[in-house]
């Protein structure tokens, strides 16, 4: 029954967040994200009675059908949805809270190759936007948003807005100024003001060039 209870808030908690969510039976059959979620319970169960070589072989189908790819000895907690689900990579000391929504690309990896703890540790409530690298043994606080692309590599308060690459903690006054994800717009104006910098950097440089001629 606990099992039976466990599937239905987790389909409930898909429904919640995802608008193109027709029905419980499409997300049953449909969503390699919730199967990717239900196998990783069964292939960590099984990691921690030890049967790691069975363990391995679950979590190695479970990435050939769904392109998603779970450590078995990673630590997830309820109801946790990944959306679209390609190009997800979750290590093996990865530790995922409560209801915590994970999109296509995401991954939460090591700085080096060692043994030990050396993956993310991501609090409950958590966003992670597409792409976005979370790196090392840092810890993501409770209902904290990651946008698309950022690159995280120090730890992040609770309820905190990461925005950028690498990714940084952002102050209230600019969750005012920016959006969670930033639009093609924001980008074009980026890139606009690059152009501007660069074009000041030229004007000095042959500025200097002038006077050393001098």
């Amino acid at each position: 029954m606990k099992i039976i209870k466990s599937l239905k808030e987790e389909i409930e908690f898909i429904k919640k967040n995802d608008p193109a969510a027709r029905n419980s039976l499409e997300i049953l059959l449909l969503y390699p994200g919730f199967h990717a979620i239900l196998l990783h319970r069964i292939s960590h169960f099984l990691w921690s009675k030890n049967f790691k070589f069975l363990a391995r072989f679950i979590s190695y189908l479970t990435r050939l059908f769904t392109g998603i790819e779970i450590h078995p000895g990673a630590k997830i907690g309820k109801k946790v949805f990944i959306d679209h689900g390609s190009g997800v990579v979750i290590g093996e000391t990865s530790e995922i809270g409560d209801e915590v929504i994970i999109y296509h690309g995401v991954t939460l990896g090591a700085i080096k190759p060692c043994k030990g703890d050396r993956h993310p540790k991501i609090g409950s409530k958590v966003i992670i936007g597409a792409g976005a690298k979370i790196i090392g043994p840092i810890k993501i606080g409770d209902g904290s948003k990651i946008s698309a692309g950022s690159i995280v590599i120090k730890n992040v308060p609770e309820n905190s807005v990461v925005l950028s690459a690498p990714g940084r903690v952002i102050t209230a006054r600019e969750r005012e100024l920016y959006p969670f994800s930033p639009t093609y717009e924001d980008l074009l104006n980026i890139n606009k003001k690059i152009d501007e910098l660069e074009n000041k950097i030229d004007k000095l440089l042959k500025k200097m060039e002038v006077k050393d001629e001098v």
